[in-house]
């Protein structure tokens, strides 16, 4: 047993969703979610830049002494996850190989539609990770420029222009008859409803929802769960903006957010331990 945090982060908003799963499959455990508002999106930025980001990112969160890492952001798990696991003295986890795992299993040697962000379409980290489980099944992928956008503002999968523009994206993945969907950024999770409804035939995998199975996973071969008497706790860090973190926060988490400390550059890069109130 072990009541040490679990340390999230992400580049703005879309890791709640990773957390509200992390909620759901491990209630007892203690979670400190830190998102770089201050520099989103991380999308448009070189792989180099997206690691320096990343790395600073943990060095923060090591403050509050976790027992994992993970890396919510599929730009960050595509771009830099594998130079982050050497240089982390605690296990890291990203979000790409639980989703690409998960869909695997789901698409019973049928093709895979994999929804993500511009940045984790050129970096190809959903189709390799896909191949190395199965060098055999077909993979389209399709960015979706405009969908984080339109999610932040608030449309939801009844919204008309948001249907439209899903549907546009889903056309060119249409034709691959996919046996499932892969929601490969973690703010697609809000409108999986639209996705489901405009490919009936397909199955919908979430990764956040695979990264939180993956995590339980882990944590139970580490022996490191907490344990059952223990309540778990929710604590927020920004970057900037805290107010707009905590007003639309709120959707992606599916509960009211409380609290959100805003960290201010000199914290950020200060050393210190990180101690969240109780």
């Amino acid at each position: 047993m072990n009541d040490q945090p679990i340390a999230v982060f992400d580049s703005g908003l879309g890791g709640l969703t990773v957390v509200r799963a992390l909620q759901q499959h491990l209630p007892h455990e203690t979670l400190v979610y830190f998102g770089d508002t201050a520099r989103v999106p991380y999308g448009t930025k070189t792989s180099k830049t997206v690691l320096q980001f990343a790395v600073q990112n943990c060095d923060f969160l090591l403050r509050s002494e976790p027992k994992l890492i993970i890396v919510a952001c599929n730009t960050a798990s595509a771009l830099a996850l594998e130079d982050l696991i050497p240089r982390m003295p605690v296990p890291i986890l990203g979000v790409v190989k639980p989703g690409a795992a998960e869909a695997v299993r789901q698409a019973a040697g049928r093709g895979i539609a994999v929804l993500a962000t511009e940045a984790t379409v050129a970096s190809e980290a959903y189709p390799r990770a896909i191949h190395a489980l199965d060098p055999n099944l077909p993979v389209a992928q399709r960015q979706c420029a405009s969908l984080v956008s339109l999610i932040e503002e608030g449309r939801s999968s009844d919204d008309d222009i948001l249907r439209r523009l899903l549907a546009e994206y889903l056309e060119t993945v249409r034709r691959l008859d996919p046996a499932v969907v892969l929601l490969g950024c973690t703010h697609y999770p809000l409108v999986a409803d639209a996705v489901e409804d405009l490919m009936p035939a397909a199955k919908v995998v979430d990764s956040a929802e695979a990264t939180a199975m993956a995590a339980r996973r882990q944590l139970a071969e580490m022996e490191a769960l907490s344990p059952e008497t223990h309540r778990g706790k929710l604590h927020c860090y920004v970057s900037d903006n805290p107010q707009r973190f905590r007003e639309v926060g709120g959707r992606f988490l599916g509960r009211p957010i409380r609290e959100v400390t805003w960290v201010t550059p000199e914290q950020f890069f200060h050393e210190h331990t990180l101690h969240p109130a109780s």
